[in-house]
């Protein structure tokens, strides 16, 4: 932005606006655009001040009231009031450095009353205190504050590298209680599975037996009456001699079986049939 002057006449940019001394006395305002003086009468432009909003990053170094150092960078956009230019432009030498000079004194007020958590939870309540100071004490010098900004909050190294640990340190709790009752739930349906699986395995054993049972029963009947003078004992030994040979079919059949020695024979056959007919009797005194 620039301003052309001369002894007659000034221009003042658009966002801008000039102060007219007379004898060096401050005399008016001048609006953007050409202005004309009458420097015969000592009337001259003193400056020029633009208008728009300025933006000033502050950097604090404070302590917490858990005893944490902390560096906070706030954002202050600021701009000269234009009903009050003169104020601004004669009261104050460097505006910059008085407005960083309030935010230090009002954030290193406010921030050891409450500590580091509190402050990342508050720090719009921060940004607004020293807000609403700024505006008492800079508005008597003719600015503006627009808006305060708590750009970033940086602990100690220390702290942070502490904070991480903390927080790491709570993430893996709370994963070992999940994957403890992650581990609990498959323990439980596990065992749930095995008690099924046992279960509907007895009711099958069972079943398979009540079937042999029953063709058992069926072919014995049927074979008493379709063979005059069978007794059930010799039908049984009939039965029993098959099923010893489809048995000795299977085993031979099989590739997955290894080899097998078993006594073979007509009186071995006898014996086997004579077994369970005496383990059946002797379950059934048992029983009763």
């Amino acid at each position: 932005m620039g301003n052309a002057s001369c002894v007659f006449a000034g221009c003042i940019d658009q966002a801008s606006v000039g102060i007219v001394e007379k004898w060096g006395r401050f005399e008016k305002l001048a609006e953007p655009g050409l202005n004309f003086f009458n420097p015969c009468a000592g009337q001259y432009l003193a400056g020029v001040l633009s208008t728009r909003i300025q933006s000033l990053e502050v950097k604090i170094e404070t302590k917490t009231k858990d005893n944490v150092f902390v560096q906070i960078i706030s954002s202050i956009q600021y701009r000269v009031i234009k009903q009050s230019a003169d104020d601004a432009f004669y009261e104050l030498q460097n505006p910059a450095e008085q407005i960083q000079a309030y935010v230090f004194d009002v954030v290193r007020a406010q921030v050891p009353r409450i500590t580091l958590d509190q402050l990342f939870e508050q720090k719009d309540e921060v940004a607004k205190t020293v807000l609403q100071e700024l505006e008492k004490v800079m508005g008597e010098y003719g600015y503006l504050i627009e808006h305060i900004l708590m750009v970033d909050i940086i602990p100690d190294p220390s702290v942070r590298r502490a904070m991480n640990e903390i927080n790491a340190a709570q993430r893996l709790q709370l994963a070992s209680v999940y994957k403890g009752e992650a581990d609990k739930i498959l323990q439980v349906k596990k065992a749930e599975a095995e008690a099924e699986a046992k279960y509907l395995g007895g009711v099958g054993v069972a079943r398979q037996r009540q079937a042999i049972t029953d063709g058992l029963r069926e072919n014995i009947l049927n074979f008493s009456h379709k063979v005059e003078g069978a007794s059930a004992k010799e039908v049984m030994d009939l039965i029993m001699i098959t099923q010893y040979f489809d048995t000795i079919k299977d085993l031979g059949s099989s590739s997955n079986n290894t080899t097998v020695f078993i006594p073979h024979g007509p009186g071995h056959v006898r014996d086997i049939g004579d077994q369970i007919r005496n383990g059946l009797m002797e379950a059934k005194a048992g029983a009763s």
